[in-house]
């Protein structure tokens, strides 16, 4: 027995109807699932385009906070460096006054010629030598010859030593420099430099840093104590 004609058609169009259904549904699949790959994919770009923006802003940040770092530590260098500066200035006007006044006395003959018996009996105290050589300006040579003798009796008052003395009257200091003399013994291996200059140079070097606690405050790092007055 035959099935009629519109009985298939009718199963037909039944299964047309169903294949459609199942490809609306995995068509609605398909395009759910896409949408969350999509979805997926979009929020771990973000992230990681939030990652980087944030990286670049972190470093942009550290890079800033560096260069504010270096900015003060130039700016704190230079203010160091400008007080430096200033303190060795003051000092150096302290220096320009003591040599100043060193000068002054030279001015004065009766304290140029005791500090020139001084010299001559300290430089003797540091050869100790019995034939001794003295040189000075030739327009000193006067004074020299006049406090020698005073010069030697406290050399051998001190030491217990005698010395021969003699004023080289060939071979002069710079006419140029302040005064003072240069002891000479053992043809010239053995050398006591005590010009003005010498002096004042060597008492710069061990007062500094007692000017230094004076005008800036003491430091227990200093060890220099003598007192500057004296050799003012």
């Amino acid at each position: 027995m035959s099935i009629p004609d519109a009985e298939v058609e009718r199963q037909i169009q039944q299964m047309i109807q169903f294949i459609d259904h199942e490809a609306d549904e995995k068509e609605v699949e398909i395009l759910a699932k896409a949408d969350e790959e999509f979805n997926i994919e979009k929020g771990r770009l973000v992230e990681q385009e939030k990652q980087k923006i944030r990286a670049f802003y972190e470093k942009k940040e550290k890079n800033a906070e560096l260069q504010k770092k270096i900015q003060m530590s130039n700016l704190h260098n230079q203010a160091r460096l400008r007080l430096l500066k200033q303190r060795e200035d003051h000092l150096q006007v302290v220096v320009d006054k003591t040599t100043n006044k060193l000068k002054g006395q030279v001015v004065d003959i009766t304290k140029y010629r005791e500090m020139l018996q001084g010299l001559i009996t300290q430089g003797l105290c540091q050869l100790l030598e019995p034939h001794v050589t003295i040189q000075c300006r030739q327009m000193d040579i006067q004074l020299v010859e006049g406090v020698l003798a005073a010069g030697q009796a406290n050399y051998t008052k001190l030491s217990g030593l005698d010395v021969t003395v003699k004023v080289d009257q060939a071979n002069f200091l710079p006419a140029d420099i302040t005064g003072g003399v240069r002891l000479v013994a053992k043809e010239g291996r053995m050398v006591v430099v005590n010009t003005l200059e010498a002096r004042l140079e060597q008492i710069i070097k061990q007062k500094i840093p007692e000017v230094r606690s004076m005008l800036y405050g003491s430091n227990p790092n200093r060890r220099s104590h003598l007192s500057l007055h004296q050799f003012l």
